[in-house]
């Protein structure tokens, strides 16, 4: 990243991982300092839409299309682990793992070094701005695809 940049970093790429650095704050916890369980999901949040910005795919120019396109989590589960705690530096891990019709599939981690926090499963579908499952646009699946586990259709 330059040094110069007034960018948040978004984070790298490892293979066909995602990485994003998350520190704790005080606003993340409840009382006892301890991450409030609804938080993780802006984490996962955060790496998905980090991947994307580094592989690419603007939230804003899919919108910008001729046929205009969004995301919506049409399922996630999520395994808690660990406790993450005030001050921790924690690492969430996503990986884009395949395209079917309108649904990515996307698993994701949180690591505190070496430790498991949470884990999740997401199903995403692309949609039109009338709500409706599409297929994702051709320029966001050429730009994921090297990124797969799986092939696309």
């Amino acid at each position: 990243m330059d040094p110069t940049s007034t960018d948040p970093s978004s984070g790298w790429l490892e293979g066909r991982e995602h990485v994003l650095p998350v520190r704790i704050y005080y606003e993340d916890t409840d009382f006892t300092g301890v991450v409030y369980h609804a938080n993780y999901l802006r984490y996962f949040e955060r790496g998905r839409s980090d991947f994307l910005r580094l592989a690419g795919v603007s939230h804003q120019a899919l919108l910008e299309l001729p046929d205009p396109a969004a995301f919506t989590v049409t399922r996630i589960e999520v395994d808690f682990r660990r406790a993450a705690r005030i001050d921790d530096a924690l690492l969430v891990r996503t990986t884009y793992d395949a395209v079917k019709g309108p649904r990515l599939l996307i698993g994701q981690r949180i690591l505190r070094g070496g430790e498991l926090i949470a884990a999740a499963r997401v199903e995403a579908a692309c949609i039109g701005l009338d709500g409706r499952a599409r297929r994702p646009p051709s320029g966001l699946v050429t730009a994921l695809q090297p990124l797969f586990a799986e092939p696309s259709p």
